[in-house]
């Protein structure tokens, strides 16, 4: 789905899934996946920018497979688009990330970014956020693959998500 009409310089959007695109039952209490809250993120954040979104997936992360890691590095190379934005889930984001990063996709800026919890949930969500620093740095940094999230850009081999505070650090502050 194209939120805006594309030119020479615009941003390819894949969604994944994750946390990010999950809804609440209100019934049963459990998360589920129904569409992708992208597009209508765009809008109320008065985005200008001309994004190309599609869906891939929309699992969650624990459930990627290497299979599903191949859908996301094909369309990441039959995309035009040089800035590439995926919204992925949080638990195996930087295994996919380093799996992007061994292809060596030339002259091509690929963020992945997600939440801790759903956007569904509304403010307390850091989804809104993260969304809008990914797009940020996708636009800012150089070919390569990249972490966005809790404010911050990682590179792809220095980075992991710490289980016990939720956040994402780097591994080494010596390397960045």
């Amino acid at each position: 789905m194209s939120v805006y009409k594309k030119d020479d310089h615009w941003i390819q959007v894949f969604v994944t899934g994750g946390t990010f695109d999950k809804d609440y039952n209100y019934i049963t209490g459990e998360l589920y996946f129904k569409d992708t809250h992208l597009p209508s993120m765009f809008v109320r954040g008065r985005s200008t920018l001309q994004v190309d979104i599609k869906t891939l997936m929309l699992i969650d992360s624990l459930e990627i497979t290497d299979a599903d890691r191949e859908i996301m590095l094909l369309n990441c190379k039959r995309t035009k688009a040089r800035q590439i934005l995926i919204t992925h889930g949080t638990d195996t984001m930087v295994e996919t990330a380093k799996f992007l990063a061994s292809k060596k996709l030339k002259n091509k800026t690929i963020v992945l970014t997600g939440a801790m919890v759903p956007y569904a949930f509304g403010n307390s969500s850091d989804g809104f956020f993260n969304l809008g620093s990914a797009i940020a740095f996708a636009q800012c940094k150089p070919p390569g693959v990249y972490i966005s999230m809790n404010g911050r850009c990682f590179n792809f081999d220095n980075v992991r998500k710490n289980r016990k505070t939720g956040f994402f650090e780097e591994l080494d502050s010596d390397k960045n």
